[in-house]
């Protein structure tokens, strides 16, 4: 009898000093980091721009969109980034605006209201710097005025928006007959200051705001500029017996202003 009570004090003693051990030995587990638990997300595909591709997608939203408010700006300018980022048209916004035939005559060089620049920066800047898209274009990249009507089985409507009815275009069986652009999470756009990515036919299409430089005048003379003469009398006192002669002053002309300059402020060089 007394060796089972023994017993049972040294089992419960055994017990209770491994439930002490574990209980001080026992660390919590570390928390699982943010990183490891989310999948990495998908490297986007970045497209150049500059302030010219900026004025060329604010001037596809003015006039395409019959001067009308935000909503319509957004949702021609969800056509042009759609056709950007698809591969099927230009690798530029300006070279997708000024493709022949694609957009409103005269997109790339009539006049801009003062006024409605405003809500044309607004849209731009949302489009290029947010990433912002008409939700009801979707993948549209085509749009004509609002109320046409067209013998064509291949468009398919998704919306209007701005006077204008943006459609798809679709094979019998639902696909696109275009590559589809990339979602807009999927595109980073990436700001190139000073630098142009419009094919060279379409350059001298955009007007230029940026003066040309003239030339300051040379120092000193040279063979092309030859020295104008000014008689420059000097005072002779009263008692003088005879003046003597004039004093000539060699001043240089300045050059002429380059005859040959080019379009958009470019100057020759090397006579060129």
């Amino acid at each position: 009898m007394r060796a089972e009570i023994s017993f049972g004090k040294s089992l419960i003693g055994i017990l209770f000093v491994g439930l002490a051990a574990a209980g001080c030995t026992t660390t919590p587990k570390p928390a699982a980091t943010p990183g490891k638990t989310k999948q990495a997300q998908a490297a986007k595909v970045t497209f150049n721009y500059t302030a010219k591709d900026r004025d060329c997608l604010k001037r596809a939203m003015y006039f395409e969109s019959q001067h009308s408010d935000e909503d319509g700006y957004l949702a021609v300018g969800t056509v042009v980034m759609n056709r950007l980022t698809s591969g099927a048209y230009p690798p530029s916004i300006c070279g997708v605006v000024a493709q022949e035939k694609q957009f409103a005559p005269g997109v790339m060089t009539r006049e801009v209201k003062p006024q409605a620049e405003p809500e044309l920066a607004t849209a731009a800047d949302a489009i290029l710097l947010k990433g912002a898209r008409h939700p009801a274009v979707k993948d549209a990249m085509f749009f004509h005025t609002d109320g046409l009507k067209f013998p064509y089985d291949n468009m398919h409507y998704v919306t209007v928006a701005g006077g204008n009815a943006f459609y798809e275009k679709r094979d019998s069986n639902g696909m696109l007959e275009t590559p589809p652009p990339l979602p807009s999470y999927e595109v980073a756009m990436n700001y190139v200051p000073g630098e142009s990515m419009l094919p060279p036919q379409f350059e001298a299409l955009i007007p230029s705001a940026v003066p040309v430089p003239l030339p300051a005048p040379d120092p000193m003379p040279t063979a092309s500029t030859a020295p104008m003469q000014i008689t420059a009398p000097v005072t002779q006192p009263e008692t003088a017996p005879a003046p003597e002669p004039a004093m000539r002053i060699a001043i240089p002309t300045p050059r002429p202003a380059y005859d040959s300059v080019m379009l958009r402020g470019e100057i020759p060089v090397n006579g060129g």
